[in-house]
Protein backbone atom coordinates (compact mmCIF):
# COMPACT_ATOMS: atom_id res chain seq x y z
CA UNK A 1 0.00 0.00 0.00
CA UNK A 2 0.94 3.12 -0.90
CA UNK A 3 0.49 6.46 1.19
CA UNK A 4 2.19 10.52 1.69
CA UNK A 5 2.65 12.24 4.62
CA UNK A 6 2.86 15.64 3.41
CA UNK A 7 3.04 19.33 4.58
CA UNK A 8 6.22 18.54 6.92
CA UNK A 9 9.46 19.87 7.38
CA UNK A 10 11.80 16.75 6.94
CA UNK A 11 14.95 16.33 9.06
CA UNK A 12 17.67 15.07 6.73
CA UNK A 13 21.28 14.91 7.34
CA UNK A 14 21.94 18.06 5.29
CA UNK A 15 19.63 20.05 7.17
CA UNK A 16 15.51 20.59 7.74
CA UNK A 17 13.51 20.72 4.12
CA UNK A 18 9.50 21.60 3.78
CA UNK A 19 8.30 18.32 1.51
CA UNK A 20 6.55 15.65 1.64
CA UNK A 21 7.56 11.91 1.37
CA UNK A 22 5.80 8.91 0.01
CA UNK A 23 6.10 5.34 1.08
CA UNK A 24 5.06 2.38 -0.56
CA UNK A 25 5.23 -1.10 1.67
CA UNK A 26 8.11 -0.74 3.78
CA UNK A 27 10.54 1.66 1.78
CA UNK A 28 10.50 5.18 1.23
CA UNK A 29 9.74 5.58 -2.81
CA UNK A 30 9.71 9.51 -2.74
CA UNK A 31 10.69 12.74 -1.17
CA UNK A 32 9.20 15.72 -3.12
CA UNK A 33 5.98 18.62 -2.73
CA UNK A 34 3.06 15.89 -2.68
CA UNK A 35 -0.20 17.18 -1.04
CA UNK A 36 -2.74 15.04 0.13
CA UNK A 37 -2.56 12.05 1.98
CA UNK A 38 -1.55 12.61 5.67
CA UNK A 39 -1.16 16.22 6.69
CA UNK A 40 1.26 16.95 9.06
CA UNK A 41 0.52 19.78 9.96
CA UNK A 42 3.75 21.59 9.49
CA UNK A 43 5.51 19.02 12.07
CA UNK A 44 8.62 17.39 11.90
CA UNK A 45 9.03 14.12 10.29
CA UNK A 46 12.23 12.28 11.52
CA UNK A 47 14.03 8.49 10.69
CA UNK A 48 12.94 6.73 13.57
CA UNK A 49 15.60 6.54 16.62
CA UNK A 50 17.80 3.47 17.08
CA UNK A 51 18.11 2.80 20.71
CA UNK A 52 20.84 0.11 21.33
CA UNK A 53 20.38 0.13 25.35
CA UNK A 54 17.28 -0.94 26.44
CA UNK A 55 17.13 -2.89 29.36
CA UNK A 56 12.83 -2.60 30.05
CA UNK A 57 9.73 -0.70 29.19
CA UNK A 58 6.41 -1.39 29.82
CA UNK A 59 6.71 -2.52 33.36
CA UNK A 60 9.15 -5.46 32.08
CA UNK A 61 12.87 -5.81 32.45
CA UNK A 62 14.04 -8.29 30.45
CA UNK A 63 16.76 -9.73 32.80
CA UNK A 64 13.56 -11.25 34.69
CA UNK A 65 11.86 -12.53 31.77
CA UNK A 66 13.97 -13.20 28.79
CA UNK A 67 11.28 -14.41 26.13
CA UNK A 68 10.32 -13.27 22.74
CA UNK A 69 7.35 -11.87 24.58
CA UNK A 70 9.17 -9.45 26.92
CA UNK A 71 10.96 -8.22 24.00
CA UNK A 72 7.63 -7.33 22.28
CA UNK A 73 5.91 -5.36 25.68
CA UNK A 74 9.53 -3.59 25.83
CA UNK A 75 9.30 -2.75 22.17
CA UNK A 76 5.86 -1.34 22.01
CA UNK A 77 6.19 0.62 25.34
CA UNK A 78 9.33 2.24 23.58
CA UNK A 79 7.50 2.83 20.15
CA UNK A 80 5.51 5.41 21.61
CA UNK A 81 8.59 7.46 22.04
CA UNK A 82 9.40 6.85 18.55
CA UNK A 83 11.82 3.98 19.05
CA UNK A 84 11.55 2.28 16.03
CA UNK A 85 14.44 -0.15 16.37
CA UNK A 86 15.79 -1.53 19.62
CA UNK A 87 18.58 -3.86 20.87
CA UNK A 88 17.30 -4.97 24.27
CA UNK A 89 19.75 -5.10 26.47
CA UNK A 90 20.21 -8.10 29.36
CA UNK A 91 22.46 -6.54 32.67
CA UNK A 92 25.07 -9.10 33.73
CA UNK A 93 24.12 -12.40 34.69
CA UNK A 94 24.82 -15.50 34.74
CA UNK A 95 25.83 -17.62 31.04
CA UNK A 96 22.73 -19.65 30.97
CA UNK A 97 20.47 -16.49 30.86
CA UNK A 98 22.39 -14.65 28.27
CA UNK A 99 21.81 -18.07 26.11
CA UNK A 100 17.90 -17.71 26.91
CA UNK A 101 18.29 -14.57 25.86
CA UNK A 102 19.94 -14.83 22.75
CA UNK A 103 17.77 -17.69 22.03
CA UNK A 104 14.72 -15.25 22.74
CA UNK A 105 16.12 -12.25 20.33
CA UNK A 106 16.29 -15.15 17.65
CA UNK A 107 12.72 -16.06 18.23
CA UNK A 108 11.12 -12.24 18.37
CA UNK A 109 12.98 -11.77 14.74
CA UNK A 110 11.53 -14.79 13.82
CA UNK A 111 8.50 -14.36 15.13
CA UNK A 112 8.50 -10.72 13.21
CA UNK A 113 8.44 -8.59 16.62
CA UNK A 114 8.55 -4.73 15.57
CA UNK A 115 11.90 -3.17 16.13
CA UNK A 116 14.19 -5.80 17.35
CA UNK A 117 17.69 -5.79 15.68
CA UNK A 118 19.26 -7.96 18.53
CA UNK A 119 20.60 -7.67 21.50
CA UNK A 120 22.83 -6.11 23.64
CA UNK A 121 25.03 -8.16 26.76
CA UNK A 122 26.02 -5.55 29.31
CA UNK A 123 28.46 -8.12 30.80
CA UNK A 124 29.29 -9.91 32.77
CA UNK A 125 32.69 -9.22 31.60
CA UNK A 126 32.92 -5.91 33.67
CA UNK A 127 35.37 -4.61 36.08
CA UNK A 128 34.00 -4.74 40.31
CA UNK A 129 35.43 -1.19 40.68
CA UNK A 130 33.19 -0.02 38.34
CA UNK A 131 30.37 -1.64 38.60
CA UNK A 132 27.00 0.67 39.19
CA UNK A 133 24.52 -1.41 40.34
CA UNK A 134 25.47 -4.34 38.55
CA UNK A 135 26.08 -7.72 40.39
CA UNK A 136 29.34 -8.58 40.85
CA UNK A 137 28.44 -12.12 42.25
CA UNK A 138 28.07 -12.82 38.48
CA UNK A 139 30.85 -11.57 36.92
CA UNK A 140 33.08 -13.45 35.31
CA UNK A 141 36.32 -13.51 32.83
CA UNK A 142 36.12 -13.15 28.81
CA UNK A 143 36.71 -17.04 27.63
CA UNK A 144 36.56 -19.37 24.72
CA UNK A 145 33.29 -20.64 26.12
CA UNK A 146 31.72 -16.95 26.41
CA UNK A 147 33.09 -16.26 23.12
CA UNK A 148 31.35 -19.19 21.20
CA UNK A 149 28.15 -18.23 23.37
CA UNK A 150 28.07 -14.76 22.16
CA UNK A 151 28.77 -15.58 18.75
CA UNK A 152 25.97 -17.72 18.47
CA UNK A 153 22.82 -15.81 17.64
CA UNK A 154 21.19 -16.62 14.08
CA UNK A 155 19.25 -13.25 13.44
CA UNK A 156 20.22 -9.81 14.36
CA UNK A 157 23.17 -8.23 15.75
CA UNK A 158 24.88 -9.02 18.53
CA UNK A 159 26.67 -5.95 20.84
CA UNK A 160 28.24 -7.12 23.74
CA UNK A 161 30.25 -4.57 26.76
CA UNK A 162 33.05 -5.82 28.55
CA UNK A 163 35.79 -4.42 30.28
CA UNK A 164 39.17 -4.25 28.01
CA UNK A 165 41.32 -4.19 30.83
CA UNK A 166 40.07 -8.14 31.76
CA UNK A 167 39.35 -9.75 28.28
CA UNK A 168 42.91 -10.98 26.62
CA UNK A 169 43.03 -9.01 23.19
CA UNK A 170 42.60 -12.35 20.99
CA UNK A 171 39.20 -13.28 22.30
CA UNK A 172 38.29 -9.44 21.48
CA UNK A 173 39.67 -10.34 18.21
CA UNK A 174 37.96 -13.37 18.16
CA UNK A 175 34.29 -11.52 18.46
CA UNK A 176 35.10 -8.85 16.29
CA UNK A 177 35.61 -11.36 13.51
CA UNK A 178 32.50 -13.27 14.58
CA UNK A 179 30.41 -9.80 13.64
CA UNK A 180 30.03 -8.94 17.47
CA UNK A 181 29.81 -5.59 17.77
CA UNK A 182 31.72 -4.63 21.11
CA UNK A 183 31.62 -1.85 23.40
CA UNK A 184 33.79 -0.54 26.51
CA UNK A 185 32.02 -0.15 29.74
CA UNK A 186 32.07 -0.60 32.95
CA UNK A 187 36.19 -0.06 32.95
CA UNK A 188 38.74 0.99 35.10
CA UNK A 189 41.31 0.86 32.22
CA UNK A 190 43.87 3.18 31.31
CA UNK A 191 44.49 4.94 28.48
CA UNK A 192 47.13 2.70 26.82
CA UNK A 193 44.49 -0.49 27.88
CA UNK A 194 41.73 1.26 26.49
CA UNK A 195 43.64 1.80 23.37
CA UNK A 196 44.97 -1.66 23.23
CA UNK A 197 40.83 -2.69 23.00
CA UNK A 198 40.62 -0.34 20.54
CA UNK A 199 42.94 -1.90 18.27
CA UNK A 200 41.85 -5.53 19.76
CA UNK A 201 38.45 -4.74 17.57
CA UNK A 202 36.43 -2.48 20.31
CA UNK A 203 34.64 0.14 18.41
CA UNK A 204 32.22 1.95 21.27
CA UNK A 205 31.95 2.85 24.61
CA UNK A 206 29.01 2.39 26.92
CA UNK A 207 27.80 5.24 28.05
CA UNK A 208 30.52 7.31 28.25
CA UNK A 209 31.44 8.94 31.56
CA UNK A 210 29.52 6.77 33.51
CA UNK A 211 31.02 3.92 35.08
CA UNK A 212 34.66 3.92 33.16
CA UNK A 213 38.08 5.69 34.57
CA UNK A 214 37.80 9.27 34.04
CA UNK A 215 40.09 11.99 32.38
CA UNK A 216 42.58 13.74 34.70
CA UNK A 217 45.55 15.72 33.40
CA UNK A 218 47.97 12.52 34.43
CA UNK A 219 46.11 9.59 34.20
CA UNK A 220 43.43 10.52 30.34
CA UNK A 221 41.90 7.19 31.18
CA UNK A 222 39.07 5.64 29.23
CA UNK A 223 37.17 8.54 28.51
CA UNK A 224 40.35 10.41 27.52
CA UNK A 225 40.91 7.50 25.31
CA UNK A 226 37.28 8.32 23.19
CA UNK A 227 37.94 11.96 23.29
CA UNK A 228 41.12 11.64 21.47
CA UNK A 229 39.51 9.39 19.09
CA UNK A 230 37.30 10.50 16.02
CA UNK A 231 36.49 6.76 15.21
CA UNK A 232 35.00 4.93 18.35
CA UNK A 233 31.71 5.68 18.73
CA UNK A 234 30.09 6.79 22.28
CA UNK A 235 26.68 5.99 23.62
CA UNK A 236 25.18 8.99 26.07
CA UNK A 237 22.63 9.23 28.02
CA UNK A 238 21.21 12.74 28.18
CA UNK A 239 18.78 12.87 31.17
CA UNK A 240 20.53 15.90 32.99
CA UNK A 241 21.71 13.21 35.94
CA UNK A 242 24.04 10.23 34.23
CA UNK A 243 26.08 13.37 33.17
CA UNK A 244 26.20 16.92 33.55
CA UNK A 245 25.38 19.01 30.04
CA UNK A 246 28.56 20.89 30.46
CA UNK A 247 30.17 17.45 30.46
CA UNK A 248 28.42 16.16 27.39
CA UNK A 249 29.25 19.89 25.43
CA UNK A 250 32.76 19.65 26.43
CA UNK A 251 32.65 16.39 24.43
CA UNK A 252 31.03 17.52 21.29
CA UNK A 253 33.05 20.14 20.84
CA UNK A 254 35.91 17.50 20.91
CA UNK A 255 35.12 15.28 18.57
CA UNK A 256 32.59 14.26 15.52
CA UNK A 257 29.02 14.52 16.10
CA UNK A 258 28.43 11.48 14.20
CA UNK A 259 30.54 9.26 16.65
CA UNK A 260 27.71 9.91 19.30
CA UNK A 261 24.53 8.02 20.22
CA UNK A 262 21.84 8.75 22.19
CA UNK A 263 20.59 6.16 24.60
CA UNK A 264 18.23 5.80 27.29
CA UNK A 265 19.48 2.70 29.20
CA UNK A 266 16.27 2.90 30.10
CA UNK A 267 14.29 0.11 32.76
CA UNK A 268 11.05 -1.34 33.36
CA UNK A 269 9.59 2.13 34.01
CA UNK A 270 9.53 3.91 30.44
CA UNK A 271 6.11 3.22 29.67
CA UNK A 272 4.36 2.29 32.86
CA UNK A 273 2.64 3.80 35.48
CA UNK A 274 4.88 2.05 38.05
CA UNK A 275 7.71 3.66 39.28
CA UNK A 276 9.56 1.15 41.46
CA UNK A 277 11.14 -2.61 39.98
CA UNK A 278 13.33 -4.95 41.91
CA UNK A 279 16.99 -5.60 40.33
CA UNK A 280 18.31 -8.73 41.28
CA UNK A 281 17.59 -8.50 44.77
CA UNK A 282 17.37 -4.46 44.99
CA UNK A 283 14.38 -2.33 44.87
CA UNK A 284 14.84 0.64 42.64
CA UNK A 285 12.57 3.63 42.41
CA UNK A 286 11.96 6.74 40.52
CA UNK A 287 13.47 9.38 42.22
CA UNK A 288 13.79 13.07 40.50
CA UNK A 289 13.39 11.36 37.02
CA UNK A 290 15.90 8.80 37.70
CA UNK A 291 16.36 5.28 38.51
CA UNK A 292 18.27 5.31 42.30
CA UNK A 293 18.98 1.98 44.26
CA UNK A 294 18.60 1.87 48.15
CA UNK A 295 21.64 3.82 48.69
CA UNK A 296 21.25 6.41 45.69
CA UNK A 297 23.47 4.17 42.99
CA UNK A 298 22.06 5.19 39.78
CA UNK A 299 20.56 2.41 38.10
CA UNK A 300 19.85 2.84 34.56
CA UNK A 301 17.27 5.21 33.54
CA UNK A 302 13.33 6.51 33.21
CA UNK A 303 14.67 7.67 29.91
CA UNK A 304 12.91 7.69 26.49
CA UNK A 305 14.44 8.43 23.12
CA UNK A 306 11.91 11.44 22.37
CA UNK A 307 12.95 13.01 25.50
CA UNK A 308 16.67 12.18 24.85
CA UNK A 309 16.34 14.06 21.80
CA UNK A 310 14.22 16.54 23.39
CA UNK A 311 16.90 17.21 25.99
CA UNK A 312 20.10 16.78 23.01
CA UNK A 313 18.70 20.18 21.40
CA UNK A 314 17.58 22.00 24.89
CA UNK A 315 20.07 21.56 27.29
CA UNK A 316 23.05 20.76 24.96
CA UNK A 317 22.26 23.54 22.46
CA UNK A 318 22.21 21.05 19.17
CA UNK A 319 19.89 21.62 16.20
CA UNK A 320 17.57 19.35 15.68
CA UNK A 321 19.04 17.76 12.65
CA UNK A 322 22.02 16.81 14.69
CA UNK A 323 20.34 15.28 17.43
CA UNK A 324 18.05 13.33 15.12
CA UNK A 325 21.48 11.20 13.40
CA UNK A 326 22.57 10.47 17.41
CA UNK A 327 19.39 8.82 17.69
CA UNK A 328 19.19 7.22 14.17
CA UNK A 329 21.64 7.43 11.65
CA UNK A 330 25.01 7.36 14.51
CA UNK A 331 23.58 3.84 16.00
CA UNK A 332 22.71 2.16 12.91
CA UNK A 333 26.54 2.57 11.39
CA UNK A 334 27.41 1.92 14.89
CA UNK A 335 25.69 -1.66 14.39
CA UNK A 336 26.66 -2.53 10.84
CA UNK A 337 23.12 -2.29 9.96
CA UNK A 338 22.07 -2.09 6.57
CA UNK A 339 22.29 1.49 4.69
CA UNK A 340 18.61 1.69 4.46
CA UNK A 341 18.30 2.52 8.32
CA UNK A 342 19.00 5.60 10.37
CA UNK A 343 17.97 8.06 7.29
CA UNK A 344 15.41 9.79 5.42
CA UNK A 345 15.97 8.90 1.17
CA UNK A 346 14.31 7.71 -1.71
CA UNK A 347 14.71 3.55 -0.56
CA UNK A 348 15.38 3.53 2.67
CA UNK A 349 13.05 1.67 5.16
CA UNK A 350 10.05 3.71 6.91
CA UNK A 351 10.76 3.88 10.08
CA UNK A 352 9.71 7.20 11.11
CA UNK A 353 8.60 9.52 13.91
CA UNK A 354 6.42 12.71 13.55
CA UNK A 355 6.89 15.24 16.24
CA UNK A 356 5.37 18.60 16.84
CA UNK A 357 6.98 21.77 17.42
CA UNK A 358 7.43 21.05 20.70
CA UNK A 359 9.29 18.12 19.90
CA UNK A 360 6.40 15.70 20.99
CA UNK A 361 5.71 12.42 19.43
CA UNK A 362 2.77 12.76 17.23
CA UNK A 363 3.16 9.56 14.99
CA UNK A 364 5.34 6.63 14.48
CA UNK A 365 6.01 4.13 11.92
CA UNK A 366 7.62 0.97 11.70
CA UNK A 367 8.23 -0.31 8.29
CA UNK A 368 5.51 1.60 6.91
CA UNK A 369 3.00 0.83 9.27
CA UNK A 370 1.55 2.74 12.05
CA UNK A 371 1.93 2.14 15.87
CA UNK A 372 -1.92 2.41 15.57
CA UNK A 373 -1.79 -0.59 12.86
CA UNK A 374 1.08 -2.31 14.77
CA UNK A 375 -0.88 -2.79 18.51
CA UNK A 376 -4.03 -4.02 16.38
CA UNK A 377 -1.60 -6.69 14.65
CA UNK A 378 0.13 -7.72 18.32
Amino acid sequence: MSFTLSNARLVTPVGVVEGSLTIDGDHITAIGAETGGLDLEGGYLLPGFIDTQVNGGGGVLFNDTPTAEAIAAIGAAHRTYGTTGFFTTLISDDLSVVDKALRATEAAIAQGVPGVLGIHIEGPFLNVKRKGTHDESKFRRLDAEAVRLLSSLKAGKVLVTLAPELAAPEDIRALAEAGVIIAAGHTDATYAEARRGFEAGITGVTHLYNAMSPLSHRAPGVVGAVLESDDIYAGIIVDGAHVDPVALKIALKSRPHDRFMLVTDAMPTVGSATKHFNLMGKDIRVENGVCVGPDGTLAGSDLDMATAVRNSVQMLDLPLETASMMASEAPARFMKLPRTYGHLAVGARADLVWLDADLQVRGVWIGGQSDEALRKAA
